[in-house]
């Protein structure tokens, strides 16, 4: 059985538009993925379309994939990354860490795009201490047939194995096909469910048709089975599902809603730990 997903547009402020597929009314996660953002594509002009300032997170990790453009992450680590298309940052939340995400002006872009994902943490794992792992281009895993890339971000997938650090089975990918490909068919096992969303183009999966913005649900043991309608470029997504429940408030993921409220009490209280080089950072939500 497969079913489907429909992002919807939010305009995060100065016309920066994405499309929030994850969480979602009619599914909460996928595997362990609890949200997911495309952001853009917004025209680069000054290089400060996205300003995403100082803000912390505990019990996830989330990862940042670019189609286009340049994005400068900081992080209470002291972490300074520049990411760019066809590279990943991986950043373990756990007990807590602070960030910021900044646009930067380069002439080889003239659009800013791409993904932003989290993954919830084992139980077990949800105060393990944090961490941030880059990856270039060179080092991502990747498979290539006729019309057909296939970029193993992170877990395992068709025999590749990321060297991201994972806290649980998952995999998750970048994939560019084109018409000329015959019907892929990927089949799951009997613990991994998925979603296949569209960035660009659109595909053809259980007689239906998904554009832009659309993430196909593929279940436990299912087969991810879809043929390109144009040149497409598309995420897989996917894992073991989560058992047990997760709170989400703002930037905070955990199954314990006593710890969700003691990070907002930190965050209030300037108890979080400083990303050097921020002076500005963004208020707890009301």
């Amino acid at each position: 059985m497969t079913s489907s997903l429909k992002g919807h547009s939010k305009d995060l402020g100065d016309n920066f538009i994405i499309r929030r597929v994850l969480p979602a009314m009619e599914k909460r996660s996928v595997g362990p993925f609890v949200f997911f953002d495309h952001f853009g594509p917004v025209p680069v002009v000054t290089g400060q379309e996205l300003v995403v300032r100082a803000h912390p997170h505990i019990g996830l990790a989330t990862i940042t994939f670019l189609y286009d453009g340049v994005i400068t992450h900081r992080d209470s680590l002291k972490v300074e990354m520049d990411i760019r298309p066809h590279e990943t940052n991986w950043m373990v939340a756990g007990s807590g860490i602070v960030h910021s995400e900044r646009s930067k002006f380069d002439p080889k872009y003239e659009v800013l795009e791409g993904i932003q994902t989290w993954i919830a943490l084992p139980k077990e794992k949800e105060e393990i201490d944090p961490s941030f792992e880059h990856f270039s281009e060179l080092e991502i895993p990747v498979l290539k047939k006729d019309g057909l890339v296939f970029r193993l971000l992170g877990g395992s997938f068709l025999g590749l194995q990321s060297p991201a650090t994972v806290h649980s089975p998952l995999f998750y990918a970048d994939i560019e096909v084109s018409p000329s490909v015959e019907t892929v068919d990927w089949i799951l096992s009997d613990k991994e469910e998925a979603g296949l969303y569209v960035s660009r183009g659109s595909i053809e999966a259980n007689g239906e048709s998904y554009a832009i913005g659309s993430m196909v649900l593929f279940e436990k043991g299912s087969s991810v089975k879809f043929k390109a309608k144009q040149n497409s470029r598309l995420m897989l997504l996917g894992g073991e599902p989560l058992t047990e429940k997760r709170h989400i408030f703002w930037n905070f993921v955990s199954t314990s809603q006593d710890a969700i409220e003691r990070a907002k009490e930190r965050w209030v209280k300037d108890e979080f730990p400083k990303v050097p080089g921020e002076t500005d950072r963004i208020p707890l939500p009301n």
